[in-house]
């Protein structure tokens, strides 16, 4: 997904001062710090915390956390909620730090996680599915156009379109593309088949053969080209349209079934020697 021009307006610029909470540098207790709940990062891969808390324990934590100071409690410590840092503050509780150097400054829940979404793309922590997210939920609790999203984090209006398009894939392509089982590439070429069934049947299919982008691409081609059926054949019935998805999955490419009175025939699409040799292998593994 390409950049254009520097991201966004810049943290400083989306969090001005005000007279009512003036930014400081100062130091909290990291239990008085609680998460931002507008993050849109849902996931931190621990082996990276462990690397980071390794470095903090060694030089401490060099760049401040940034927060928003909560509203005191009578005969409570004063409390904050963070705006952007929790990967820098999940490691600092890992090295065991008590208290952290934080700049508290006063902001909308708007730009709470606009601050969050800008701070993880600039450091490409961000999963694709966590970025159409947040995207999404500008859109939906703050009212933003894809135009104004893309002006907030420097992005080009039809990257932001194309990222929010991958919340119309089927549930287990999300959890797949979240997982790093697939890349944003290959979860763009699924879009490309309009049933989410067949989305699923030719994710799978991917997955399983360890398809890369490319392949991906050609596959669903292959997928959307015509058959060999024509108008004269009469209309198939679900329970083989079912069939043929099963095939499809179990064989990894295009698979055409046929039936009639007397039996049928079944049609399976191979596009190389090596597609060939494949299908022939994985055969030979199924018969007994």
């Amino acid at each position: 997904m390409g950049r254009r021009r520097s991201l966004g307006r810049g943290l400083d610029a989306l969090i001005p001062e005000t007279p009512m909470q003036p930014s400081g540098l100062r130091e909290a207790s990291l239990d008085d710090i609680s998460p931002n709940p507008l993050q849109p990062r849902s996931h931190f891969d621990e082996a990276e915390l462990q690397e980071l808390a390794a470095s903090i324990r060694e030089v401490g934590l060099i760049q401040p956390l940034i927060v928003q100071a909560l509203p005191v409690e009578a005969g409570q410590p004063q409390r904050y909620q963070l705006i952007t840092g929790e990967r820098r503050w999940r490691a600092s509780r890992l090295a065991g730090l008590a208290r952290v150097s934080v700049v508290v400054k006063d902001v909308t829940p708007q730009e709470m996680l606009e601050l969050a979404l800008v701070e993880n793309i600039q450091r490409s922590d961000l999963n694709p599915i966590e970025e159409a997210t947040a995207y999404q939920q500008l859109a939906d609790e703050f009212g933003l156009t894809q135009e104004k999203i893309a002006d907030r984090v420097g992005r080009s209006r039809a990257s932001v379109a194309n990222t929010m398009r991958l919340l119309r894939l089927p549930d287990e392509i999300t959890a797949g593309l979240l997982s790093g089982e697939i890349s944003e590439g290959h979860a763009r070429a699924l879009l490309m088949l309009e049933d989410g069934d067949e989305q699923t049947l030719t994710y799978r299919s991917v997955v399983r053969r360890g398809l890369s982008v490319r392949q991906t691409e050609e596959l669903v081609r292959r997928l959307q080209s015509p058959g060999e059926r024509t108008a004269r054949q009469p209309r198939r019935s679900v329970e083989t349209e079912a069939l043929e998805r099963r095939l499809r999955e179990a064989l990894g490419t295009k698979v055409e079934l046929y039936r009639s009175r007397k039996g049928g025939r079944v049609v399976v699409h191979f596009y190389s020697e090596e597609e060939l040799q494949a299908l022939l292998d994985l055969l030979a593994a199924e018969t007994p």
